[in-house]
């Protein structure tokens, strides 16, 4: 028997930690530490990427202004393999550049300069979303969509289908309530939690980029449909 208590403990996390200032890299893994999280740290993609390869990553923070290699581009060799949680943390506060972002992937974006604190709690609201998700095993099944709710497997007509965590959290939510209309702030709720500051566009360019993987398409949407001026909803029957 382990006398020291920690035989139930869960391993702690492991945080892929990616920017070129040393600064922030220093005080990143030190609130992490201090938040049960074991950063991993790298100063341009490259590193990251071969870092990300060898071990057990279950959640990537990266600057998008590296020296070698775009955080964009570092985000999507990510999600090529992976989907993991991605926080993306730049000094661009346009909103095009924040959409762009989303589009790469990521699931959240934080502005410089930015609280550690307020970075933290997403943090861990993201990594809890993620241990969560296949808590309650089941299948959710339409039309040849089908989704294994206990192995996070997404398929259309047997085909396998690479989601990142917020589009696979919006299409359990709409498939598990068909026919019932989701707004975008109840979306963001579900998907992000009551801390998020989130906006409506960030939604639609999550559904627009799961349309696209399901292969819906949005002119005539066979799953997700658009209901103007109300939100989403999934059509059990079309």
């Amino acid at each position: 028997m382990d006398l020291s208590g920690r035989e139930d403990m869960k391993e702690e996390p492991l945080v892929l930690v990616v920017d070129d200032e040393e600064k922030i890299l220093e005080v990143l893994s030190s609130y992490l530490k201090i938040n049960g999280c074991r950063p991993l740290c790298a100063k341009n993609g490259r590193e990251a990427m071969d870092l990300f390869l060898k071990n057990s990553v279950s959640l990537a923070l990266l600057d998008l202004m590296l020296p070698d290699l775009s955080g964009e581009e570092l985000c999507r060799k990510i999600r090529e393999v992976s989907d993991i949680p991605i926080i993306m943390i730049t000094a661009r506060v346009d909103e095009e550049s924040i959409i762009r972002g989303l589009n790469t992937g990521a699931d959240d974006y934080v502005c410089k300069p930015f609280s550690p604190r307020q970075l933290m709690a997403r943090v861990l609201a993201a990594l809890r979303r993620q241990a969560g998700t296949g808590a309650a095993e089941k299948r959710l099944a339409c039309r040849g969509l089908v989704v294994d709710t206990g192995n996070r497997r997404v398929s259309r007509d047997g085909a396998g289908l690479s989601l990142t965590p917020n589009e696979y959290k919006i299409l359990i939510t709409l498939m598990s309530r068909p026919e019932k209309i989701f707004t975008r702030d109840e979306i963001i709720e579900r998907i992000k939690g009551d801390d998020y500051d989130g906006f409506d566009r960030a939604v639609d360019t999550h559904i627009k980029n799961l349309r696209q993987k399901i292969g819906d398409d949005p002119r005539a949407p066979v799953f997700i449909q658009t209901v103007y001026g109300m939100g989403y909803r999934f059509v059990s029957e079309s």
